[in-house]
């Protein structure tokens, strides 16, 4: 590594340290617009859509990171000290659970859990064709978000230190989100 990259590097662990909540906030704003601009260029995009960009964004700074932090924390306390297989299964199943609240708040707020969806609105598709992709593909996607999440959480308790897990819980949901473009995008062309 670099030393400018070792640097910045020991500067941002500082940073969650000093302002852990903050740190994760706009960490997690910049890789949620980075992921949609990268599922953007994937997805065939020739502008990049700043309004959806920032939409991410704010999204991932408002919720992600904030949320991200208390949750770890929280299961950090609840935990304590418990690193055996047992308490691994044990969190694991906790976040099952938090994921069917995700599931329950995903139908309040028209899926804010699966952003392709929220793509499609913020660019500007009727309502009904919106509605029709929920019913067509949200099962789907649930289903793939189950099985990848408890994998994603079992290596997060694991091997990455608790000031880190949101973190990489971010780059984690940067691969989502270019996932779930490209399923609303091949679901688009197919319908076409």
């Amino acid at each position: 590594m670099s030393d400018v990259a070792k640097e910045a590097w020991r500067k941002y662990l500082i940073q969650l340290q000093v302002n852990p909540l903050r740190t994760k906030a706009l960490t997690s704003g910049v890789i949620a617009g980075l992921g949609d601009a990268l599922a953007q260029k994937i997805s065939g995009i020739k502008k990049l859509q700043l309004r959806r960009l920032l939409l991410f964004s704010l999204f991932g700074f408002a919720y992600g990171g904030p949320f991200g932090h208390y949750l770890h924390k929280l299961m950090s306390v609840i935990f304590k000290g418990k690193n055996d297989s047992k308490t691994v299964a044990k969190m694991i199943k906790e976040w099952k659970f938090l994921n069917l609240l995700g599931f329950v708040r995903t139908i309040d707020f028209l899926s804010f859990e699966q952003p392709a969806f929220h793509a499609l609105l913020w660019l500007g598709i009727p309502w009904v064709f919106v509605k029709d992709k929920i019913k067509k593909d949200f099962t789907s996607v649930q289903v793939a978000a189950w099985k990848v999440g408890p994998m994603v959480a079992w290596v997060n308790n694991q091997f990455v230190p608790l000031q880190l897990r949101v973190i990489f819980q971010c780059f984690v949901g940067l691969c989502w989100t270019i996932f779930l473009n490209l399923k609303a995008r091949s679901a688009v062309i197919k319908d076409s």
